[in-house]
């Protein structure tokens, strides 16, 4: 659900118990590390800073405050820039698409896991972007970036160093979200360590301590067992078992 919430938070224009949301869980579930919070935080904050019934000192506190969410998201996860924007045809400037922080190696360089959840990210969320008022808020916070990046921000090194840590490699549990999404963008490849026999139509990559309740117990054959009275029980009653009364 993590990987939904904000989604579905954004889609009912509940700005704010996205942003509570990520108030209360953040400290023990750290939400700031998936990409879909990373970016769908900061995108909540501007809709919100939109909305003209607000008064005007909580419209601007939004706005800055979305501004900095949204520098945090692209410099911890540059390679989300240009698949974005490629959805709605947008090119980018030159300083952009050929800058080395934002440009193809950005996406090629991140790890499969990363790369897992960004696609699936952006094939459910992604034309929440497209309101030319947030591409222009983008674009903004896009060159603030990057004048970061090429002073030496000292941040943009520590942001690569943990997403390198921290997606070596994907949870079960997030390949089965993948599968389960049906989003083709996103690889929904089963992991390297998963046979062709835990893979489920039903329940694709069940939890390693799955039970299945509506699996009914072997029963013992009466034929092989010789025993004849069981088979004319069993003739009658479909259900009976050698252990019943």
């Amino acid at each position: 659900m993590l990987l939904l919430i904000d989604h579905l938070a954004l889609r009912a224009r509940n700005y704010e118990y996205l942003i509570r949301l990520f108030q209360e869980w953040e400290a023990h579930r750290n939400l700031s590390q998936l990409p879909n919070f990373a970016f769908s935080l900061p995108l909540a904050y501007f809709l919100l800073s939109q909305q003209t019934d607000l008064p005007e000192h909580e419209q601007s506190s939004a706005r800055e405050k979305a501004s900095l969410l949204i520098q945090q998201a692209l410099t911890m996860f540059p390679g989300v820039l240009l698949p974005l924007l490629e959805y709605y045809s947008l090119r980018p400037d030159a300083t952009v698409s050929t800058h080395r922080f934002f440009g193809p190696n950005a996406e090629i360089s991140q790890p499969s896991a990363l790369s897992q959840l960004v696609s699936l990210y952006l094939g459910r969320s992604h034309f929440l972007w497209k309101e030319p008022a947030t591409v222009s808020w983008l674009e903004e916070n896009v060159h603030r970036v990057l004048q970061a990046v090429d002073a030496g921000d000292p941040a943009v090194e520590a942001c690569e160093h943990r997403w390198k840590l921290l997606y070596q490699r994907a949870p079960r549990n997030i390949h089965r979200r993948v599968i389960f999404s049906e989003i083709k963008e996103a690889d929904a490849s089963p992991p390297p360590d998963v046979t062709t026999q835990s893979v489920l139509g039903f329940d694709p990559l069940p939890p390693a301590d799955t039970i299945y309740s509506y699996l009914r117990p072997e029963r013992l054959s009466p034929i092989s067992h010789g025993n004849t009275t069981a088979l004319f029980f069993r003739s009658l009653l479909p259900n009976y078992t050698a252990e019943m009364p």
